[in-house]
């Protein structure tokens, strides 16, 4: 089953139910999942990386893309 199909089953579904109950755990999770952030989901380590990253960027300490193909053609004997 595809995307589209399962979209129309779940749509069939939702139409088809007389329980508000059900109706509210659905949109619970459409609400969960609207207000959930991918910052939460990720580790500590991965944060801190990222954080450390951005603080470089904004300082200036960037390496071009083509200075780091070229240092990894040089490393690993790499031609073009």
């Amino acid at each position: 089953m595809n995307l589209k199909e399962k979209k129309l089953e779940l749509v069939q579904m939702i139409l088809n139910t007389d329980k508000l109950s059900v109706l509210a755990k659905v949109e619970a999770i459409f609400k969960k999942e609207k207000d959930t952030d991918w910052w939460e989901n990720i580790g500590e380590a991965e944060r801190n990386a990222i954080e450390e990253g951005l603080s470089q960027a904004d300082s200036g300490e960037l390496i071009t893309h083509d200075k780091v193909i070229k240092e990894v053609r040089a490393r690993y004997r790499l031609d073009k």
